[in-house]
């Protein structure tokens, strides 16, 4: 399974998808809202080290046990793309690799990579995916837990092995420009899973469909004529696992993501701990930001930068997404008094 930072704990669902709190046995469609041979058809399973939940707008005579099988199967592709468990994912193999050594790789994880340059540059190096020994050293990564915090000379050693703007991407192939960098794509692999999934409903010919990959979500179409797929945003606190919405809204043609501290942290000698890492500091974030979601066109990019605002802050973020195209997010921020307040991008939909 594909455990990274973003993925460690199978209940992360940093996304409260009010459709998913249901029962999932098929879910035949209204007659008057919709033809009579159209159902809603849930498809559930593991991957990623989470869960995943996907629902299809379908016809009767459709071959659900094919679309099962198919699903599947893209999961299993990514997840050997994209694992650093697996020995001989096209990840690992990156990693193993020495300074200098180009490493072809498929068009998927190419097409990854790219939108993780963009994420590097647009945010200023607060996305970076070569975090790796740094989610590592602090215990949320394929190392141990830790019980004391690491100290800052490992720190600012481990940063010199870091730094995405030490990688060469083109023409599909991977290169070093140090042997010691190293890969961790956890904070955008449930994002381009989701997407894996649209595009292979896509071209199966499907077009009203929610799918739900660890609490990110891509919204295709509508769930009946007329009427939207719902989806909604945690309420981001660490000690309570109730799921409550902070709030809901309808999501059409459009990928949500979440970013959180409040799901997957460590108590280190009494303190709890993000798993979120800030690139610049090598510690993990500690600026209030409880909690981040991005709506965009796709659910790569989505996912990479929620992690990214978490980095950044409300004020930095805020301004960055207001400077994208069909981008959106919404900043939860915590006082010192534990009272929670949002901050929203220009266009965030309103409840």
């Amino acid at each position: 399974m594909l455990k990274c930072p973003e993925l460690l704990i199978p209940t992360s669902l940093y996304l409260l998808i009010v459709l998913l709190l249901s029962p999932f046995p098929p879910c035949p469609v209204n007659a008057a809202d919709s033809p009579s041979n159209s159902a809603i058809e849930p498809f559930t399973g593991n991957t990623m080290g989470t869960t995943y939940h996907i629902k299809v707008v379908t016809q009767n005579n459709d071959d659900k046990k094919l679309l099962s099988t198919l699903i599947e199967e893209k999961l299993k592709d990514v997840n050997q793309s994209m694992s650093v468990y697996v020995p001989d994912s096209e990840i690992s193999l990156f990693n193993n690799a020495k300074k200098g050594k180009a490493i072809q790789i498929s068009f998927e994880f190419y097409s990854v990579m790219v939108t993780s340059q963009k994420l590097y540059r647009i945010t200023g190096g607060a996305w970076d995916g070569t975090v790796k020994p740094l989610v590592d050293l602090w215990g949320f990564g394929t190392k141990k837990e830790i019980t004391t915090p690491p100290s800052s000379d490992v720190i600012r050693a481990l940063l010199e092995n870091t730094g995405f703007d030490q990688i060469t991407i083109q023409n599909q192939t991977l290169q070093k420009h140090n042997s010691a960098i190293t890969l961790d794509l956890g904070s955008i692999a449930k994002g381009f899973g989701v997407d894996a999934i649209g595009q292979l409903l896509k071209d199966q010919g499907y077009i009203n469909f929610l799918v739900e990959i660890g609490g990110e979500v891509l919204a295709s179409g509508e769930k009946t004529p007329g009427k939207p797929w719902i989806v909604g945003i945690n309420k981001p606190d660490k000690w309570d696992n109730s799921n409550v919405a902070y709030l809901s809204f309808p999501l059409r043609d459009k990928a949500l993501a979440t970013s959180g501290d409040y799901k997957s942290f460590s108590m280190i000698e009494g303190e709890a701990y993000s798993h979120i890492i800030n690139p610049a500091t090598g510690y993990p974030v500690d600026n209030g930001v409880v909690s981040a979601s991005v709506i965009s066109d796709n659910c790569t990019f989505a996912d990479g930068l929620a992690t990214a605002l978490m980095v950044m802050g409300q004020e930095k973020g805020i301004k960055l997404v207001n400077s994208l195209e069909n981008t959106e997010c919404l900043i939860v921020v915590r006082d010192k008094e534990g009272a929670l307040k949002d901050y929203r991008s220009k266009n965030f939909p309103l409840p």
